[in-house]
């Protein structure tokens, strides 16, 4: 499985091939030079404290001020992101609704849902630019038996499908994620879906769900404060942020890589100035020494892009989680 880094790297070739559009999406164009006149809404998709809520409110604050407007964040959960997702993908196109939202609406919801999405990422949204990448964290509850990641596949393996894990929803990255453990370990374990993060770490902290696979920024102050126990990252590189915490390909599952990232978009058709000033309005922002340092702390890598980086990232990523889920054999419709 192509690694998400090396991915990355490769995009250039893509993106060559959408240079024009990317100088169109940059070039100033006239009918919005009043914009914005009036508060705009970033709308995101989880619940209030989760990672994607508290990395909008981190830009939101220096967007509004580079933009001379209030930008208000408005959380829209449900359906791992679906809901909120296709509210702002039916928005009027005029640059006074953003989304913030992660992969799975994005990458691996067309295909789990097929009859029953209600938007298409690619034609009902423009893309901004991409904000940041961070592992996923395969967590336990701090008195689990198990202390590694081959102890806790024999945990599961001893008591197959009667163990639970939490998701943020089916299609998610900490569904596919465990997903992929399962077939290539051989397990069984129930999905429990939540509404966001933190309600997943309330239940491992209290031991009703024995596992999950969640974004650092939410569990490893659970983890470092002793109340969960962190067993491996998903990405296939160790993490700066992150050390002391093995890999899942260190542990016996060589190219197994699952992870999250955040970025902004627009209902399609935005003016195409908008698009341009939004873009590098946020690239400007996750360049600030304050935005890092709030983006490190939820252990996620600055990472913005053109819209048309995006747009090759999505349709790559797109790619390489179809074939997963097709040899899953996952359906949601």
């Amino acid at each position: 499985m192509t690694g998400f880094s090396t991915m990355r790297r490769h995009l250039n070739l893509s993106v060559l091939s959408l240079a024009t559009l990317g100088a169109l999406l940059l070039a100033p164009a006239a009918g919005a030079a009043d914009w914005p006149s009036r508060p705009v809404q970033l709308v995101v998709p989880f619940p209030a404290g989760s990672s994607p809520d508290t990395l909008a409110r981190a830009i939101a604050e220096p967007l509004a001020k580079d933009l001379g407007q209030p930008v208000v964040v408005e959380n829209k959960p449900g359906a791992g992101g679906n809901i909120g997702t296709r509210h702002a993908s039916k928005a009027k196109p005029d640059g006074y609704t953003l989304l913030l939202t992660i992969n799975g609406p994005m990458v691996t919801a067309p295909t789990l849902y097929k009859n029953s999405l209600g938007y298409d990422p690619l034609t009902d949204l423009d893309p901004i630019s991409l904000v940041g990448t961070s592992p996923n964290v395969l967590v336990v509850p701090k008195d689990s038996p198990a202390k590694n990641l081959k102890e806790f596949v024999q945990l599961v393996k001893d008591q197959p499908g009667a163990l639970n894990y939490g998701t943020v929803g089916p299609g998610s990255s900490s569904h596919l994620g465990m997903a992929m453990l399962e077939q290539e370990a051989g397990i069984t374990l129930q999905q429990i879906p939540y509404t966001g993060f933190p309600q997943i770490t309330t239940s491992i902290i209290a031991g009703d769900i024995q596992a999950g696979f969640m974004v650092p920024g939410v569990a490893m102050p659970q983890v470092n404060a002793g109340k969960m126990r962190a067993l491996a990252i998903t990405s296939l590189e160790s993490s700066e942020l992150l050390p002391g915490v093995p890999t899942m390909a260190s542990q016996g599952y060589p190219g197994f890589e699952s992870i999250s990232w955040d970025a902004i978009f627009v209902p399609a058709g935005t003016p195409v100035d908008i698009v341009g000033r939004l873009n590098t309005s946020i690239t400007k922002i996750l360049a600030m020494p304050d935005v890092k340092q709030k983006m490190a702390s939820l252990y996620f890598t600055p990472a913005p892009s053109t819209p048309a980086e995006l747009t090759a990232m999505i349709k790559a990523e797109k790619t390489r989680w179809d074939e997963v889920i097709e040899r899953l054999n996952l359906s949601l419709d």
